[in-house]
């Protein structure tokens, strides 16, 4: 507790695909840090979807460090333009990812970080506060215990804080009362939960990848469970189905294009402008009420999955100092990157350190932390972030500045080239070195041993 500040570990907070890969690029510069997780495993929230096929190729879903950690113990990388579920990703990478000695050794499960703060310094002092450790309240199994960092980055997520139905945000008028006829996020329609859904009315609000996702499902579903009523509520006055064939990722272009042929053949009922209000009882079903009360609320309904998208936890920030977007809660610059409601590109300008960074000096927040609200983000982007976060915390800066974030486009933008998003919103064609590095890492060593033609291909 009264080391140096500067022999303190760095502690990351998560072990989902962020987090992990954050202490992948710490333990591959042999500094110092521990990571803690308040589930009994890593990755708990990809568990809750690992059902759910991504629409990303291994070549976006591998962080660079991370697969030469592993590459050095024999390792075969996935095929690159493969897409996996999340359970995959959880089962082919990161479990093996975790069980690396000197990664596992680092990971302290069941650790909740509950609060955030500097040693003897509250949020107001700022004599001395650069120099003062971190100090991380935790809570766990022996009760709570606090730890002394040098640093900290945060990649907590917001899978675990769903928006809720009520479109002013707040939850609506009766969801905590009807809660147990509502699931959030992507349930398992065709597996586990088949039967809660099978031959049911059921109502899908929201207008993102993981509304369509459910929707889709739900269609599936619908083929071998007759009776059944799917409905779909938007705000909007008209669904945003992507960019079809333009999209940079073929996997998600391609939900859109099959969403659009549902609604065409008259296989889901869809509902726009609508505004949850309120839910309130129907009989033996349910009833949702918009806030408008022109608008005739949908009844008869048995389940309601709500897909609003979710939103980060800042309670353990309240005494570090911040500088949050005020509407999207994301790391302040930003915020203007990735608006929604300025524009709805896949693609985001590169960023690293600098604009992760926050007034209180060691603190970073990465992965879908550092966009809030935001719904844009793909796991490509957390990785490059936290590459580019530790070399600056080890002090090589000009490795931190050279960002090397490219993404695939979504083929859609509500920007004008000219405007906001800085004249390339939409037009860049999109790049993959990220994905190189990765392929060449993992399969051009002498332990990885490539058995089929396309993973020795790789090396040419």
């Amino acid at each position: 507790m009264t080391q140096p500040t500067a022999l303190l570990p760095v502690a990351i907070i998560g072990a989902g695909p962020v987090g992990l890969a954050a202490l992948a690029h710490l333990v591959e510069r042999g500094l110092p840090a521990v990571l803690f997780e308040a589930g009994q495993r890593i990755a708990q929230s990809y568990e809750d979807f690992r059902h759910v096929r991504l629409f990303s190729p291994w070549r976006f879903n591998v962080d660079r460090a991370a697969a030469r950690l592993l590459a050095a113990t024999g390792w075969q990388a996935p095929d690159a333009e493969a897409i996996p579920s999340a359970g995959e990703v959880i089962d082919r990478y990161l479990a093996p990812l975790a069980a690396l000695p000197a990664i596992a050794r680092a990971i302290r499960f069941d650790t909740r970080v509950t609060a955030i703060s500097r040693r003897a310094t509250d949020r107001v002092k700022s004599a001395g506060r650069e120099q003062a450790p971190f100090v991380l309240r935790l809570r766990g199994a022996d009760g709570e215990t606090l730890l002394h960092a040098r640093a900290v980055i945060d990649a907590s997520g917001t899978w675990s804080q769903p928006n809720p139905l009520g479109a002013d945000g707040l939850p609506a008028l009766g969801e905590a009362e009807h809660a147990a006829h509502i699931r959030y996020g992507m349930p398992d329609i065709l597996g586990a939960e088949r039967a809660r859904y099978a031959g049911r009315s059921v109502l899908v609000v929201g207008a993102g990848h993981s509304a369509a996702g459910n929707l889709l499902a739900l269609a599936e579903l619908a083929e071998t469970a007759p009776g059944m009523r799917i409905v779909w509520a938007i705000r909007s006055a008209s669904p945003a189905l992507g960019g079809g064939t333009a999209d940079g990722l073929p996997a998600r272009g391609a939900i859109g294009m099959a969403l659009r042929a549902l609604l065409d053949a008259g296989r889901i009922e869809l509902v726009t402008g609508f505004r949850v209000h309120a839910l309130r009882r129907d009989g033996e079903c349910l009833a949702v009420l918009a806030d408008d009360p022109q608008h005739a609320p949908l009844t008869g309904l048995d389940e309601i999955i709500c897909s609003t998208g979710a939103r980060p936890d800042l309670a353990m920030l309240r005494e570090l100092r911040t500088a949050l977007d005020p509407a999207l809660e994301s790391s302040a610059a930003l915020g203007p990157l990735i608006d929604p409601n300025v524009h709805s590109c896949g693609t985001v300008r590169p960023h690293g350190h600098r604009e992760l960074a926050h007034p209180e000096p060691g603190f970073y927040v990465v992965g879908a932390k550092s966009y809030g609200r935001a719904p844009t983000f793909l796991m490509a982007t957390g990785y490059d972030q936290v590459r580019s976060v530790v070399a600056a915390l080890a002090g090589e800066l000009a490795a931190a500045d050279e960002v090397r974030l490219e993404l695939p486009e979504t083929g859609v933008c509500s920007t004008d080239p000219a405007g906001a998003a800085g004249g390339a919103c939409c037009t860049a064609e999109p790049q993959d070195h990220v994905a190189e590095d990765i392929r060449k890492s993992t399969c051009c060593t002498p332990a990885s041993k490539p058995a089929d033609t396309a993973a020795r291909a790789c090396c040419a």
